[in-house]
Order: structure tokens, then sequence, then C-alpha cells
């Protein structure tokens, strides 16, 4: 399922890209790739600021600070993860394969479950243990 959606965004991509170097090509503005990706990018991580900004800062109004952190891991586990599949590729030092990828997302994905679970038993142990007239 993971693939499929991958590859759908993948279209979804390839198809931006195809419209604009297609502008690019009507209106004779004559950018090259460098340029294009210059400026697609740029205006790309704005937006992506934009709507960003507003929930990060709701979760670190609200202290949901694991939250924030896992966000902020699974983007550089996706990053890290693809650069080695890439890296082994270019460097033939492994077989470049998207199964490595989902595999190492799952073992972050498995992982940090267990790890949410120990700390919620571990907070939850502390709330009981703490005296009556302390818990509200």
């Amino acid at each position: 399922m993971l693939t499929k959606l991958l590859y759908f965004f993948i279209r979804i991509i390839t198809q931006i890209h195809n419209k604009i170097l297609t502008l690019n090509d009507q209106y004779l503005t004559n950018l090259t790739d460098k340029q294009l990706h210059f400026i697609i990018i740029g205006i790309f991580g704005i937006l992506l600021i934009l709507l960003i900004y507003p929930l990060f800062k709701s979760l670190a109004k609200n202290k949901h600070y694991l939250t924030l952190t896992w966000i902020y891991v699974f983007t550089l586990i996706i990053v890290i993860t693809f650069a080695i599949e890439i890296g082994q590729g270019i460097t033939h030092t492994g077989t470049m394969d998207f199964d490595d990828i989902l595999a190492g997302i799952a073992g972050f994905l498995l992982m940090y479950i267990v790890l949410a679970l120990l700390i919620t038993t571990i907070q939850g142990i502390r709330y009981l243990s703490k005296k009556p007239h302390k818990r509200n």
C-alpha cells in the first residue's frame, strides 16, 4: 500500500514538473532547470512553513513535545533511508531497494510505538503512585 501511495505522489510530481516545463516553454521564459528548481522549491518551502508553523505552534503551546520530536525524526528517517539507498546505488556497495526503505521506516514506527507505550506506562505509574490529594 505504501508503495502505491509513493508511486501516486511520484505521478503527481511528474505531472506538475511537466506542466511547469510546458509553461516555461510556452511563455519563453528560458529559465534553466536549476532556476526552475530554485523558484519552485523556494515557493514550496515557504508554503510548507505557512502550513506547518501554526500546527507546530499549537503543538508546542499544548506541550506536545514528543509529537513535535516524532514529526522531525520521522522526516529525518525518510531522508536518511532514501540517502542510504541512493548511496548504495551510486557506489555499488549494496542493492538500491525500495523495500529496504520501507523496512527501515517500519522499524522506526514499531520501535516508536514501543517507546510511546513505555513512556505512557511510566507516566501512568507515576500518576497512580502520587498521593490522592496531589492528583488534582
